[in-house]
């Protein structure tokens, strides 16, 4: 039976690269992303800036990551990378676009 009260929360973490950083969970998990092909739209763009970027750091209130221009992702999703991040990616690619023709 999936405990549906239990929350992931990120822990701890790394900056690896450029753009890619190793969280570590509550449940044990460790995820390795990288984060450059998603940073298009209004609120992830400004991360292009690689000393934006490695500002990142942990908001305490909601156990994820958080960067100064308060852009974050949900720490469910970063669990789950693999299962959203073809999804995130095309979004992002789409909001580009946008972007572009503007």
């Amino acid at each position: 039976m999936i405990d549906e009260s239990f929350q992931y929360k990120i822990i701890s973490f790394k900056i690896k690269s450029p753009y890619t950083l190793e969280l570590i969970f509550n449940d044990g998990a460790i995820k390795e992303i990288n984060f450059e092909k998603i940073l298009s739209s209004e609120m992830f763009s400004p991360l292009k800036d690689q000393k934006l970027f490695n500002q990142v750091s942990i908001d305490p209130e909601v156990n994820t990551i958080v960067w100064p221009n308060r852009a974050d992702f949900d720490p469910a999703i970063l669990h789950d990378w693999d299962e959203f991040k073809d999804e995130l990616i095309m979004r992002s690619s789409k909001w580009e676009v946008l972007q572009k023709s503007n």
